[in-house]
């Protein structure tokens, strides 16, 4: 799972291991922190490469996206290399396949559109295999390959423009389908969704896939490398991504930034030493949990950071009697302009990303945290809108597992009332606060007068304008 359902704030807890109340990335923007002077001098210097780095040895390797804003002039452009990186090739800004920038090393290298040399997933796939080829055997080493793929604009390959002919997005049962009793900006869009707007999605759906068959082909290059060197049964692999994406569901096209599993739920596949093949954990393990478990696999003092996340190495062993969490927070902050959208004037200022049928994903109050638990009793979301209703919307994932019918207004009271103080305590939380007992946990404990007391007030709203 992902903290947050955005790119540069999902990114900014894997590097630092915390929530987005604590690294203070809330969007996309320069001004919600993301890649801004403040992230580099308060952040940077104490992401997990720049620890293994400095303190556990590691010659490190970062190829591709880093976070949205690189680059930008505002915030030391293209020649700004974060602390951390023995070798740095940083796509400038946000996402792109052709006629882009890279920093190599802190100097801007242009690429254009010839697929044979400038493709950027192949490009990352190239220098990653250049790094394993001529890097040191004397120390050990980390690489962080991030490509864009599969982000919009979705530019296969050629070899690839064919693939996939007769896929379509899933059908669920959440499909094309109102979202009765949700947040207004759910309930906002048109349904059934236009026959062009379906089109769309689907062609979209498509394309990604295609994108996907070069980042496959780069894993198996990898791997390959890997084997050749006779390093693989001494290496961990991890492949995730940061956020899931909607495609119909609830009649929004195409985005992510919502609540739902569709968008904060994503792939982990780990292989490596002392892992056991074809294995599936059923653990709530969230993207803050990377950078614990791989300075964990370095050798270092986990107690020496300030992490909100836990180290996976146990459940990935297999470890009995492992302790672990029943819950995480989720927290997003809408992001909205103070004028009407101009396709869609009608639904007035605050709203941003809307498709031309004036279906809008975000909005300024689409600020939203929640409680995903995860236990033996319980498959349960419990959220709250930082708006003027205070809407919640609580889902019984067992029940009801495309989260189609809101239970906040059935929901035992009791429920509610530990759940939403349990909120309150996970967005106040650092370091081994985010990580006491959930709701469902047996050493949980419930003192409703502190749901009235000054403690940690009301559910903790983060904002840009508190950075």
């Amino acid at each position: 799972y992902v903290p947050s359902a955005l790119c540069c704030p999902s990114r900014a807890s894997i590097l630092t291991g915390k929530y987005p109340h604590n690294h203070h990335v809330v969007n996309n923007t320069l001004e919600g922190n993301c890649s801004s002077r403040l992230w580099q001098k308060i952040q940077e210097p104490y992401t997990f490469p720049a620890l293994l780095k400095a303190m556990c040895g590691y010659q490190t390797f970062f190829a591709g996206k880093y976070l949205n804003e690189y680059g930008a002039e505002d915030a030391g452009g293209v020649g700004h290399v974060p602390p951390g990186w023995s070798f740095w090739y940083a796509l400038e800004k946000n996402s792109k396949y052709y006629n882009y920038t890279l920093s190599v090393n802190g100097k801007a290298r242009r690429h254009g559109e010839n697929y044979s040399v400038d493709y950027l997933t192949d490009v990352l796939a190239n220098m990653s295999l250049d790094f394993l080829e001529y890097k040191s055997n004397f120390e050990p080493f980390f690489m962080m390959i991030s490509t864009p793929a599969p982000h919009s604009p979705w530019t296969a390959a050629p070899q690839y423009t064919k693939s996939f002919q007769n896929v379509s997005a899933p059908r669920n049962s959440n499909f094309n389908i109102h979202g009765k009793n949700k947040h207004w900006l759910i309930r906002q869009a048109k349904t059934p969704m236009t026959n062009s707007s379906i089109q769309f999605l689907d062609d979209a759906y498509r394309k990604r896939w295609q994108t996907l068959l070069s980042v496959d082909d780069l894993i198996e290059k990898l791997v390959k490398k890997l084997e050749l060197n006779g390093e693989l049964d001494n290496t961990y692999v991890f492949y995730t991504s940061d956020n899931g994406f909607h495609t119909g569901q609830f009649s929004l096209p195409i985005d992510k930034r919502q609540l739902y599993e569709f968008d904060i739920k994503v792939p982990l596949l780990v292989r490596g030493p002392g892992i056991k093949p074809n294995q599936t954990n059923k653990m709530l393990v969230a993207n803050i949990d990377l950078g614990p478990t791989i300075l964990d696999i370095a050798g270092y003092d986990l107690n020496k950071t300030q992490m909100d996340g836990m180290s996976l190495l146990p459940l990935l062993r297999g470890d009995k009697n492992v302790t672990w969490r029943s819950d995480f927070l989720v927290e997003y902050q809408g992001e909205g302009h103070n004028g009407s959208d101009p396709t869609c004037p009608g639904l007035g200022p605050g709203v941003t990303h809307c498709f031309p049928d004036c279906v809008c994903e975000d909005s300024y109050n689409n600020t939203y945290a929640c409680v995903r638990t995860l236990s033996a009793s319980w498959d349960l979301q419990y959220c709250e809108f930082d708006d003027r209703e205070v809407f919640v919307e609580v889902y019984n994932l067992t029940a009801d597992p495309h989260q189609i019918n809101n239970i906040a207004k059935t929901i035992d009271q009791e429920i509610l009332e530990k759940m939403n103080y349990r909120l309150m305590m996970l967005q106040s939380c650092s370091g081994a606060t985010c990580r006491t007992p959930g709701v469902f946990d047996p050493g949980y404990r419930f003192d409703p007068r502190l749901m009235f007391s000054n403690h940690g007030g009301r559910a903790r709203r983060f904002s840009a304008q508190s950075l």
